[in-house]
């Protein structure tokens, strides 16, 4: 018997019984030709042993995790336009070989991590991910911690994120409904005046960049279920019903986001829709999700009325319904009570651990809870408005007025400080890693303190430990958008630029109406990795709102620049200078966008590159700043 430390892959082809059944001869040909002609030689070509085959199924082992994965990289391209899909499952472990066998838990985690996969994905454990992840340029998302057939401990998993290269370009569509409603033909309306809203030269200058210009996206690169959460109607003439019911919408949004088996729409998408007249069918189609959850919040006196639904959109069948009359202090427990039903009717698999564990109270008072929900929906419009801040901040600090330990409100309050301090007022940005810090100390799993912390640590400069706190907010919540694009900054500052650049498309498609800002940090990302033709995609839509205008300009000059379009970059560049008249290269290198990678200089270089050829001055008399 020998003992040895072992890569072990897993695979196994998808549906292969029903095809079977279907046509037994043509079927079993080729599943011997898919191991013939891509298996083995990837397994073997990355020094691999397949140690054992039984009917569709493989179990291989490797001497390190690289080369499994190469392997396992291998067999997925060519099977991609193959009938047949496979699930991988990969993990490092100590394992027993005898008589040409190899057995242990090594193999047995790989089994099961394979039996979790979606077809035509590498799922990986931890280790694996932590051996490679230092000396390899491959991304992995965070899948959360999963219960596994036999084994006593949950199993940390991570799917291998294949390079932007080797995925299917995503197809943009305008769908018939979203065309026709009239709702939406004023989205888009609002949109080309807001893309001449700027400097009048700029809408032609962009036009090259709004070719195709997306609105909705398939989701095709996600096979977990996605589930929209839409406002609740507040019942009732009273403001504090509609408060009532968005406060449970949007903590229905947070706790299912918490579970990595589920994809959860983002709330600023599913409260675009607010008040619209549509069907669920149209619903489903614009936020591309499979399932609606709906309902109702009426309150009479201290009683409370709630009303939900799970429907599904592809076929307009109701899943479950069920109302709930509480008390108005239990609203914590019936919003904990929806999400484990919502979770265990698309998630059967769920343990009962895992259910129970949401019900978790923020806060004793209700009166601190109304006031963080008032605050949190105006700290929303606060990205560039010092106002929404500071009114945001004065609600914040009554709630821990009545309740000083709710996680929660130090958490928006931090980053509350932080971004008054980028839009240069007075925030405090020590104090407000203090709070973050405080925060994660009343709540360990609140994934909103460890992104507060990390958007303080990355103002203040600490760029590593920026990058290990947003990291931790995604494992904590996979779902948050707001959180993936914080992890997808944090990223571009440490080099991490394939893996930025997949974290922001993945915030943009949980975000169906995403905000430009997810754009810019995808642009960002995409010029850093040298994908200059995939960044100029990724920013056409920043490029006709003018939230974020002049930033994406400064990505679409070193863009253009880095694709030998220097006239297109220096057009670029004269219109950036209108929208922004105090840029400057020496304001532009202190943000340091890159960190203090190459990359920045590069940037800066590639900017300097399209300056128009007469020295241009820039402020008060007296002043000369070079662009």
């Amino acid at each position: 018997m020998k003992r040895r430390l072992a890569a072990i892959m897993a695979g196994d082809v998808v549906g292969y019984s029903r095809m079977m059944a279907e046509d037994e001869t043509a079927t079993y040909r080729e599943l011997r030709s898919m191991f013939d002609e891509i298996v083995a030689p990837a397994v073997h070509g990355n020094e691999g042993r397949i140690f054992k085959q039984i009917g569709d199924g493989f179990l291989a082992s490797f001497t390190s995790a690289h080369a499994a994965l190469e392997a396992a990289e291998a067999i997925q391209t060519a099977l991609a336009v193959h009938r047949f899909e496979l699930r991988i499952g990969i993990n490092l472990g100590d394992v027993i070989e005898e008589n040409g066998d190899t057995y242990g838990d090594g193999v047995n985690v790989a089994a099961r991590l394979e039996a979790m996969a979606r077809p035509g994905a590498i799922y990986v454990s931890d280790i694996v991910r932590r051996s490679v992840e230092q000396t390899s340029e491959r991304a992995f998302r965070s899948l959360g911690r999963r219960a596994a057939k036999n084994m006593p401990t949950d199993i940390v998993v991570y799917e291998l994120v294949p390079p932007p290269a080797e995925r299917p370009a995503p197809r943009w569509r305008w769908p018939r409904a979203v065309v026709s409603h009239p709702a939406l033909t004023a989205l888009g309306l609002a949109l080309v005046l807001a893309g001449s809203a700027g400097a009048m030269g700029g809408l032609e200058a962009g036009s090259r960049w709004i070719a195709d210009l997306p609105l909705v996206r398939d989701a095709s690169s996600d096979a977990r279920p996605f589930v929209a959460v839409m406002p609740f109607n507040g019942m009732g003439a009273d403001p504090s019903h509609s408060q009532l019911a968005d406060g449970l919408s949007e903590d229905l949004i947070t706790e299912l986001s918490r579970y990595p088996e589920l994809a959860v729409v983002a709330r600023n998408s599913t409260f675009a829709l607010r008040g619209q007249a549509m069907d669920v069918r149209t619903i489903g189609r614009i936020l591309h999700a499979r399932y609606v959850v709906e309902g109702s919040a009426r309150r009479q006196g201290e009683q409370l009325r709630i009303a939900a639904q799970l429907v599904d959109t592809e076929t307009g069948t109701h899943i479950w319904a069920k109302t709930y009359d509480r008390e108005v202090t239990d609203v914590f427990a019936v919003q904990s009570e929806l999400s484990a039903e919502i979770v265990a009717s698309l998630v059967p698999y769920l343990r009962r651990s895992e259910a129970a564990s949401v019900e978790r109270k923020p806060t004793k008072d209700l009166r601190a809870y109304d006031l963080v929900v008032r605050a949190r929906g105006i700290h929303a419009k606060g990205h560039s408005d010092a106002a929404a801040l500071t009114a945001s901040q004065d609600l914040l600090q009554q709630a821990l007025a009545l309740d000083p330990d709710y996680a929660e409100a130090h958490a928006y309050l931090a980053l509350n400080l932080i971004q008054q301090k980028v839009l240069g007022g007075g925030g405090d940005v020590a104090g407000a890693i203090e709070r973050a810090r405080r925060s994660i100390g009343l709540a360990p799993d609140l994934a909103l303190g460890y992104r507060a912390l990390g958007y303080g640590l990355a103002v203040a400069g600490n760029y590593a430990d920026a990058l290990q706190a947003t990291e931790r907010s995604v494992e904590l919540n996979p779902n948050d958008p707001e959180g993936l694009a914080a992890l997808a900054k944090a990223q571009l500052r440490s080099g991490s630029y394939q893996a930025a650049a997949q974290n922001a498309a993945r915030a943009r498609e949980l975000h169906p109406m995403a905000p430009d800002y997810y754009a810019f940090i995808e642009g960002q990302a995409l010029y850093a990795a040298d994908q200059p033709d995939q960044a100029a995609n990724a920013l056409r839509g920043c490029l006709l709102g003018n939230q974020q205008r002049a930033n994406c300009l400064r990505i679409a000059v070193a863009t253009d620049v880095r694709r030998g379009k220097l006239g297109e970059a220096m057009e670029a560049m004269r219109e950036l200078m209108v929208l922004d008249p105090g840029f400057t290269l020496e304001k532009e290198a202190g943000t340091q966008r890159y960190g203090t990678t190459p990359v920045m200089r590069r940037y800066i270089a590639d900017l300097r590159e399209a300056r128009p050829q007469r020295a241009a001055t820039i402020g008060t008399a007296g002043s000369r700043s070079e662009i």
